[in-house]
């Protein structure tokens, strides 16, 4: 039906039908997509663009690989659903394998459908497990947008929606570039632990479930943090009893040249929360996979956690699929490579726009800060981060901005499968976008 319809008509169509995330509904400008490839996609005028944000950072093995479609093709001609108290071998085979590429003792998943539904369960079974009910999580934070999820989001979507549920408890962030405590890296003492700690004694340790943390903060500004500092929050966790749970729905699968951006500092987290890249977004999976001591206790307890959509067959096939990819294909080692040209290249970047503030990048997973000035560090407008996005979209380069309360940035997020040149003749388009704010520094 769609080929009869024109891009206009889609466009049309899909405002007065339906709603769209996180926006004003009459301000909405969306992409007709109609075909996708690799790093690339089409609108239905044929107009191809550069997809620097992996779409929503999900798209990690580039869009349409052919051994995933191919997985969920003969998946769906196989079975597509069973009820979730029966099991297949996808189901069989993807817990095994999850067990396999999570760190330490992590053994047994629960499915879910997406990350929000993740950190639900996850809140649930850190709830059950312990018996408290308190979790910390971190300001500068996206957990999701379900009723438990969005309480331990930290950004301004939180406070549109409260009350939410009880139990959420938030701290400040190791955000070194505007650091909360004042100091400068050469002089820190990481604060950001002792105010943790400091946190942790309010509130009553034996009160505390667990800890929530994105291995690397995501849309709220890519805060890649110390290298001490997850050890150190492992530490306080084992110290007083406390869970420590590692969402990784943005920043697993490669995205930081590992398997789990965890994995950069050798912690093992007691859960792992994640989806997006598990199966590249071809297919909705989100998964919480627990260690082995957890897993132990419900043997004989209830677990009261269910969806219907629990170990859905097609999904399992992309993602067993999509785990072979980026071993197959490498693309992990791929992010440390190109992640290595990034880096270099948005260091480049900063030296030579005053637009921009600070640079934050490991593996493929970077955002440029911009400022209006350096001195003071104050983001933009939210009208020139418009501007800066037009250029973007005219020159056939989509990524994701953020003009909000948590800043002014432009994210470099490309699927990990991306090749030097393209990399380069993306950046060179960001780099024109920049010249607009350059002009509105003060």
């Amino acid at each position: 039906m769609s080929d009869k319809l024109t891009s206009k008509e889609v466009v049309d169509l899909s405002k007065e039908y339906t709603f769209f995330s996180w926006s004003v509904q009459g301000q909405v400008n969306p992409i007709p997509v109609e075909k996708a490839e690799g790093i690339y996609f089409w609108d239905m005028d044929g107009k191809r663009y550069m997809d620097f944000s992996s779409q929503l950072m999900n798209t990690n093995i580039g869009h349409q690989h052919p051994k995933v479609v191919k997985a969920i093709q003969d998946q769906a001609g196989k079975i597509c659903f069973v009820h979730p108290g029966n099991t297949t071998d996808v189901r069989a085979l993807l817990g095994k394998k999850l067990a396999e590429v999570t760190p330490g003792n992590l053994k047994k998943t629960f499915f879910a459908l997406g990350g929000s539904e993740a950190n639900e369960n996850a809140i649930k079974i850190a709830r059950f497990y312990t018996g408290r009910h308190k979790i910390l999580a971190r300001y500068r934070s996206y957990h999701g947008a379900t009723h438990g999820s969005i309480a331990l989001t930290g950004d301004y979507r939180r406070l549109a929606v409260e009350p939410t549920m009880p139990g959420g408890v938030h701290f400040l962030d190791p955000f070194c570039y505007r650091c909360p405590f004042g100091q400068k890296q050469e002089s820190c003492k990481r604060e950001c632990i002792s105010h943790l700690e400091e946190v942790i004694k309010y509130e009553g340790p034996d009160k505390i479930a667990a800890i929530i943390m994105e291995g690397v903060v995501g849309s709220n500004g890519l805060i890649v943090p110390p290298d001490d500092y997850w050890p150190r929050v492992r530490e306080l966790c084992d110290k007083y009893g406390i869970l420590l749970i590692s969402d990784e729905v943005m920043s697993g699968w490669g995205r930081t040249g590992k398997w789990f951006a965890v994995d950069n500092w050798n912690v093992v987290p007691d859960i792992i929360t994640t989806a997006k890249g598990i199966t590249s977004g071809y297919a909705p999976l989100g998964v919480v996979v627990v260690s082995d001591e957890i897993a132990k206790f419900f043997d004989d307890k209830y677990l009261y956690a269910g969806l219907t959509y629990n170990g859905h067959a097609l999904s399992c096939a992309a993602a067993l699929a999509t785990i072979e990819v980026y071993d197959e294909d490498k693309l992990m080692d791929n992010a440390v490579a190109m992640g290595k040209v990034l880096g270099e290249r948005l260091e480049a970047i900063k030296a030579k726009h005053p637009s921009v503030g600070d640079v934050r990048y490991i593996g493929l997973f970077s955002t440029i800060e911009l400022v209006a000035n350096r001195e003071t560090k104050e983001s933009f407008a939210p009208s020139v981060m418009g501007e800066v996005g037009k250029v973007l979209r005219e020159n056939g380069l989509f990524t994701f901005i953020m003009a909000n309360n948590m800043g002014s940035m432009l994210f470099v997020v490309p699927p990990l499968c991306i090749t030097k040149e393209q990399l380069n003749e993306g950046l060179d388009i960001v780099e024109m976008a920049l010249e607009v704010a350059d002009k509105q520094v003060k």
